[in-house]
Order: structure tokens, then C-alpha cells, then sequence
């Protein structure tokens, strides 16, 4: 229940959603209510999900707030049936990789986010889902029929509006869970072009680099020490040039900054990256707008928030192997 969990509790309250279960088995720190408005001072030592809850329930009443204090590692399957989506934030990838596949597991919805400071991440695995966008109806009969490789349009159907023909489209996303999209390639349509390539932020590269160095030396962060330092680099070397992405894009000055933000908590960021995924899961569970599909990465620095569809969708070997 960091600074981001703050700001997608406050959004989701507000919105007056029926329920929320808060969890988290770590205590408040002293650095904590610097950046998350739930806790103050007096609750170092507390439990945070604890500590947060009186202040989250007083935003909004109607909705009940229920608290859970056990190890998230130590939850079954099916402890995640009992709800209707499941958000979870600011963990190292093999337990977002294992929550995500127990929500699958029981067929519920995922969401994984995190922040590092200027730098942060939205993922979703929504499994598959089906939503409505209504649009003024055209001379033209919309075709069922695939949009990507990931969308169709499954139905569709009319209504008079104000004197209006509006047709309401029914569209069907599926989606893959973080363990393939984080091994996944870019986009066909934007490895194809050099002048797309190099809009990709590098902050994909390292967000890649830091989950292999969580693998590989069982550290949630790396450290400023030569080696970690020196670790940190080499993998994200190889993960730009896994994505295809032109060398030039991953500067030095890029990876001093990232790993100097890495692990910080900016309340600016978080309210970004909180506003975006409660406005996504409202609007999910309202079965309304096209969700993210499937991986937003927000750069604070250029206040841009890109989305890419990432999946184990890979293109055609140009010299096929007979």
C-alpha cells in the first residue's frame, strides 16, 4: 500500500465502487507518509494496509473496506475468486507473474502497475474481454470481423438517440499474461519503421533489464555498487537489442537517471499512473471504451504515456530455415 496503491484506492473510492480489499504484510516506514497521503508519522510500525484503511473508508462510507495483512505469496488460487478484479502494485516480476497467473487460474481480471520515481508502468490481462463503443451509425454495415490480432468485433446493434442512428459496437480484446508480454516483441507495425523505433522509450528496455536482474541475482533493486551497476547495463543492452530497437535510443544518460529513480516514489507519477488505471478498470467493469491493451509505460520526463500491445505474436523469419 505504497503511493501508487494510495492513488488507485482514492480514484476507485471515490468513483463509489461497491467494495475494496486492501493487502499488504509490510509495516509504515519513516520515509512512507512523504509520499503516500493514507499514513502519517504516528502510524510507523503499523501495518500499512491497517494504517490506511480508517482514512480510505472516510472518503467514502458506502463503500465496505476490508483489510488483509497476510504475505501476498501465501494466498491460493482460489483466495482471488472472491473478486471482481485484481490490482496489484509496486512488486518485483515473479510475483506479479504469480498472482497474474492464479487471477487466470479463477478467470479474473489483472492488473499489475509500478513507479520508479519520474518512471512508471501500467499492465493488463484482462484474459478476454468484451466491451461496447457506441458511435453515430454509418451508410456503411460494420463487418464482424478481426480488427488486429488481438480485437474483433463480435456484434453489433442500433438505437435512436436524439433523432440520431447510433450503433453500438461490441468488441472482444484478449490478452496475454505478463510473463509472455515481458518476453514478447514489439509490434509488427512498429519494428517496420525506423522512425517508430526510435519513438519507443528506452524505459521499456529497462523496465526489462530490472525484472531479469530481480531473476538472476534475487535482489528487488539493484544497488550502486560497480557490479550491480555493471550488470544492470549489460542486461539492458541485450533487452534493446531483443526489442529491435536502434542502439542510439539507450543512452547513458537515460540509464543513470533511471537507476537513480528506481525505487523512489514521486506523487505527481503516481497520481498519473493511479487516475489512468482506476479511469481503465471503471470503465472495464462497465464494460465501456477500449481498455489498455496491454502495456502503458509512462516517462515523466517527457510527460508522454505510450501504449503497447505486447504479446507472443512473433513476425516471420525472413530466411525461413528449411
Amino acid at each position: 500500500m505504497r503511493a501508487l496503491a494510495n492513488e488507485i484506492a482514492k480514484n476507485l473510492v471515490l468513483a463509489g465502487i461497491g467494495s475494496l480489499a486492501i493487502l499488504d504484510d509490510q509495516l509504515v516506514t519513516e520515509d512512507d507518509p512523504g509520499s503516500q497521503f493514507f499514513v502519517s508519522e504516528l502510524h510507523v510500525g503499523m501495518n500499512r494496509a491497517a494504517a490506511a484503511a480508517s482514512q480510505v473508508r472516510a472518503l467514502n462510507p458506502r463503500v465496505a473496506i476490508s483489510v488483509d495483512m497476510e504475505n501476498i505469496l501465501l494466498k491460493p488460487p482460489e483466495f482471488y475468486s472472491m473478486f471482481d478484479m485484481v490490482i496489484a502494485t509496486d512488486l518485483d516480476l515473479a510475483p506479479f507473474s504469480m498472482v497474474n497467473a492464479a487471477c487466470r487460474f479463477v478467470n479474473k481480471p489483472f492488473y499489475a502497475a509500478g513507479s520508479h520515481g519520474m518512471y512508471g508502468f501500467i499492465f493488463a490481462d484482462l484474459i478476454t474481454h468484451e466491451y461496447v463503443i457506441e458511435r453515430e451509425k454509418s451508410n456503411i454495415p460494420t463487418q464482424l470481423k478481426a480488427e488486429t490480432m488481438t480485437r474483433s468485433i463480435v456484434a453489433t446493434n442500433a438505437k435512436e438517440v436524439n433523432g440520431k442512428q447510433v450503433e453500438m459496437v461490441t468488441k472482444r480484446e484478449i490478452y496475454s499474461p505478463i510473463n509472455l508480454a515481458n518476453t514478447s516483441p514489439l509490434p509488427a507495425e512498429q519494428i517496420s519503421s525506423r522512425r517508430r523505433k526510435l519513438q519507443v522509450p528506452p524505459l521499456l528496455t529497462c523496465l526489462r533489464a530490472l525484472w531479469e536482474f530481480q531473476t538472476l541475482t534475487q535482489q528487488s533493486l539493484p544497488s550502486h555498487s560497480h557490479t550491480d551497476l555493471e550488470i544492470f547495463t549489460r542486461l539492458a543492452t541485450d533487452k534493446h537489442k531483443e526489442l529491435q530497437l536502434p542502439p542510439e535510443t539507450l543512452r547513458s544518460d537515460f540509464l543513470r537517471s533511471f537507476l537513480q529513480n528506481v525505487g523512489s516514489e514521486i506523487a505527481p507519477v503516481t497520481a498519473f499512473l493511479g487516475g489512468q488505471l482506476a479511469q481503465d478498470v471503471i470503465n472495464v467493469l462497465g464494460q465501456r471504451e477500449q481498455p489498455i491493451q496491454n502495456f502503458l509505460l509512462f516517462d515523466g520526463d517527457d510527460a508522454k504515456g505510450p501504449i503497447y500491445a505486447l504479446h507472443p505474436i512473433f513476425p516471420p523469419l525472413e530466411n525461413p530455415i528449411m
